[in-house]
């Protein structure tokens, strides 16, 4: 602000500065309220679908979600398959998460498989979030017991064709340390999935789909799958739901 030169008087018509206008025109201006200590959560249904194909139709699911603040949650995570009338496939994460930069969480805690063979716990670390290019990644890392080790890296990415209409490509690999012969699994890379679905948001929060996947093993996991009488690759269609909490 400029003053004025000593001596220099304004005009008679210019009211005198008050304490009033100086409050008034500098205010006591505190931060505004902030929601990074609140709690909130999330609950996502990525895949509620029916899939056909191969002669083994059934029911597939992938969910997740977490509970907590900003920075610090719980997040869990489910999958699986289900067909001629029994789980085949499931298994459930509880992991906690901590933001550790913009877009990305280390989460860490355990895994539990339920289906196929008997249950198996597998510690678990890893990282989640969104890529340059907008790609969304989860890369885990597991270990169990009798020095079990797995990996498991999952990207997808969403393209919107309009605003409302998006095809969503996804591919997800599986690599395992060890040979487990009860569930199936031979040491090395292990199996690729992939999958395309297209779907229309008739509200953001739920959302019909349609689209295929394909399933691929490899190496000892193959020549397994072959000796039980069963192909070691194939392709799917799926329909489905996604919807959000």
């Amino acid at each position: 602000m400029h003053q004025m030169p000593l001596g220099v008087e304004l005009p008679s018509f210019i009211p005198p500065v008050t304490d009033e206008d100086r409050k008034a025109a500098f205010p006591d201006v505190r931060g505004h309220t902030v929601h990074d200590n609140a709690i909130n959560y999330f609950v996502l249904f990525d895949q509620l679908e029916w899939q056909a194909g191969g002669g083994d139709d059934g029911l597939s699911w992938d969910n997740k979600g977490w509970v907590g603040q900003d920075r610090n949650r719980l997040w869990f995570r489910t999958e699986g398959e289900r067909a001629n009338g029994r789980v085949d496939d499931a298994e459930a994460h509880v992991l906690y998460g901590r933001a550790i930069a913009r877009w990305w969480d280390l989460v860490a805690g355990a895994r539990q498989d339920l289906r196929p063979g008997p249950a198996q716990t597998w510690a678990a670390v890893g990282v989640q979030g969104l890529a340059p290019y907008w790609f969304e990644v989860e890369a885990t890392a597991y270990v169990g017991a009798s020095g079990r080790t797995h990996l498991r890296v999952e990207t997808e990415y969403e393209l919107l064709l309009t605003n409302r209409l998006i095809l969503q490509p996804l591919i997800e690999v599986q690599i395992y340390g060890k040979d487990d012969l009860e569930r199936g699994i031979g040491a090395g890379l292990s199996s690729t999935d992939a999958g395309l679905r297209l779907r229309y948001e008739i509200r953001r929060e739920f959302a019909p789909y349609v689209g295929v996947t394909w399933n691929r093993q490899y190496f000892g996991t193959a020549d397994l799958a072959r000796g039980e009488g069963k192909k070691s690759s194939g392709a799917r269609l799926a329909i489905g739901l996604r919807l959000w909490l």
